[in-house]
């Protein structure tokens, strides 16, 4: 009887603990490692190339290092008090593990090491098998990792870092090792979802920006002030629409990717809370819009190269 209470306990006690680290990983943020996969691997599918094992295992490492930055990125923020000055929403914020003192800082730090580190021997096998040009990608996705919280965001590079090591540099990848080589067409595909990755980082700093101003960091919303950093956004989301089109058009696009467009009105109404951003005013409807905009238009994006290899090639 005892020793049924005292596992019983212990298997509450096993479940609480995961639904710490689960929350502490924020899995939803995830959602875009699958989508760039996605679009990389689509891309090279529709060109005559597709190993399952080598997109398992890229695939693995991209959420590996995706884990890492994010929980390396609440340790950080953590230590440097930015988390403990922030307004927490969905989607800004960090987990708000740390500052509520269920994990320990230094479990949180060796955990994003970690999950940094299992990745390593994913990427040394791929770059043996696929080729030594996977190792530059590799390397500027490792700096851009480890190094992004406690430099890249103080030397104003957060958000071009972001754009590289969860946009652009992913896309690549995953045609890279499923092809063995680069082309044209998939750099052409990369830098749309490099923009929407730097437009997704730079809205989501809007409401942190007095916490991170005060813990060191130099983001654009500080730097150009919330109304500029609101019309780039709007820049950089007319230039990943007009971008589309004119690669579609060019035929070096499939038409199918024109499907993307849908998703307009998601980035409307992300750009209507840009431009009138309030500290006083819920903000979170425009960072949900934010959000739905940069991972649907990468999905309908890799869809449309899945599209036209399926019925129009």
């Amino acid at each position: 009887m005892v020793s049924g209470i005292v596992f019983a306990k212990s298997v509450r006690k096993g479940i609480s603990g995961a639904r710490i680290w689960l929350k502490e990983i924020r899995p939803r943020f995830l959602l875009i490692s699958v989508a760039l996969a996605l679009l990389g691997t689509s891309i090279a599918w529709r060109n005559g190339f597709f190993n399952f094992r080598y997109a398992v295992l890229a695939f693995i490492g991209l959420v590996l290092w995706q884990v890492s930055v994010q929980v390396l990125n609440d340790y950080f923020d953590y230590k440097s008090g930015v988390d403990l000055k922030t307004q927490r929403t969905p989607f800004t914020g960090g987990s708000g593990i740390l500052p509520a003192h269920l994990l320990r800082p230094v479990s949180v730090l060796r955990f994003g090491l970690l999950s940094f580190a299992l990745a390593i021997p994913i990427w040394v096998y791929l770059i043996i098998t696929r080729g030594l040009l996977l190792l530059p990608v590799i390397g500027v996705g490792a700096v851009c990792v480890l190094i992004y919280t406690p430099f890249l965001t103080r030397w104003r590079l957060g958000e071009l870092s972001s754009a590289l090591g969860l946009g652009v540099l992913p896309t690549l990848m995953f045609y890279f090792v499923q092809t063995g080589g680069y082309s044209a067409e998939a750099v052409v595909a990369a830098i749309p979802a490099g923009i929407l990755i730097f437009d997704v980082h730079l809205l989501n700093e809007f409401p942190d920006v007095e916490a991170d101003k005060m813990g060191g960091d130099r983001t654009l919303p500080i730097i150009l002030g919330r109304p500029k950093a609101a019309w780039l956004y709007l820049v950089g989301t007319a230039v990943v629409y007009a971008w589309s089109i004119a690669w579609a058009a060019s035929g070096v696009m499939p038409l199918p990717t024109l499907i993307s467009l849908v998703t307009i009105p998601f980035a409307l109404w992300a750009i209507k809370g840009a431009l009138s951003y309030r500290s006083n005013a819920s903000f979170t409807p425009a960072l949900w819009a934010n959000a739905l905009f940069g991972l649907f238009t990468v999905t309908l994006m890799a869809s449309g190269y899945i599209l036209d290899h399926l019925f129009l090639t």
